[in-house]
């Protein structure tokens, strides 16, 4: 069988192949398309092993481009939906790209997967398009109050998703995570851009009083989950994947200068996000009862791998900072 893979040369998506290949034989996949842009944040450096395996194809291409979705996802089985504009900086500076391809573009995934005869695809998408909460955990069934250009552009998303199911029958399940982290994530997000500017003796830059709440989940438990979704996901549904480990912006640095041998001098107060959310959790009580899902890695142990990671990945990391000209 064949499974479309979108967004793979990134962070999550990169390692989702990688577990995907592990457990593709058990699943009948023989046949297994990668689909990417490669945009800023995709490199085929993430690929490496995954494109060594003799089942894997490459395709560099757009989502937007129907005729080219159409040719890939006919008579696919299935379909991991990955690729996404994903930083919420980047969307409030400039937010037409998030809607064109958080939107438009898996609108016409779904449609070529419909017209393709696609029988289940994953759309992964996030908790940020819960909002914010005081307290309490969300619920899959919460309502939508997205705060940003981008969590607008992946509520819009989930809900033509789910809409195709309505109308159309198709085979689509959502999964929204919370915030993840390990190796190979953009250095413009929280966890890489504090170790990789402490590396470099550069100070980290913490937004307002830096008391937002965020449930951190490391990408290999993400990714697990999944497959968990894509293998025994009930049609229709939508997931929660949580890692269960809730910190302030503020804690979660205090442990990086620790991991980096550094100290609060390299902490720089800046003016806050515009429509910064305060607070996610997210319940997983649905996946765990249902598809015995349990994130498997200790934060702690977690947080120190991913610091080693960049430490010993300079080479990765160094040309996506200080791009040469």
């Amino acid at each position: 069988m064949r499974v479309v893979i979108t967004g793979a040369a990134g962070f999550i998506g990169s390692r989702f192949a990688e577990l995907f290949l592990e457990q593709a034989e058990r699943l009948d996949y023989d046949d297994i398309v990668i689909l990417d842009a490669l945009t800023y944040s995709g490199r085929l450096e993430n690929l490496d092993t995954v494109l060594r395996d003799s089942r894997v194809s490459f395709v560099e291409g757009n989502i937007l481009d129907g005729e080219l979705t159409d040719d890939l996802l006919r008579g696919a089985h299935a379909v991991v939906h990955f690729a996404a504009e994903s930083h919420v900086d980047r969307s409030i500076t400039s937010a037409k790209p998030f809607y064109e391809t958080n939107v438009l573009g898996t609108q016409q995934l779904l449609e070529s997967a419909r017209r393709g005869g696609v029988d289940r695809f994953v759309h992964v998408s996030t908790d940020e398009v819960y909002g914010t909460i005081a307290e309490g955990s969300w619920r899959e069934d919460h309502i939508l109050e997205p705060n940003s250009p981008y969590s607008s552009s992946k509520a819009g998303s989930d809900l033509a998703a789910l809409a195709y199911h309505r109308t159309y029958g198709l085979g689509v399940m959502v999964t929204r995570c919370s915030n993840n982290y390990g190796p190979r994530q953009f250095p413009e997000k929280l966890i890489p851009l504090f170790v990789t500017n402490l590396s470099d003796g550069f100070k980290v830059p913490l937004y307002g009083d830096g008391l937002n709440v965020r449930d951190w989940l490391h990408v290999d438990d993400h990714c697990r989950g999944i497959l968990l979704v894509l293998e025994s996901g009930r049609l229709g549904d939508i997931y929660n994947i949580g890692g269960g480990t809730e910190l302030t912006n503020r804690l979660l640095v205090q442990q990086l200068l620790e991991l980096c041998a550094s100290d609060e001098s390299m902490v720089e107060s800046v003016q806050d996000r515009l429509g910064h959310d305060r607070r996610y959790s997210v319940d997983c009580t649905k996946i765990r009862t249902e598809l015995g899902y349990h994130p498997q890695v200790p934060f702690e142990q977690g947080l120190k791998e991913t610091v080693q990671w960049y430490h010993e990945n300079e080479a990765w990391w160094r040309p996506l900072k200080h791009p040469v000209s």
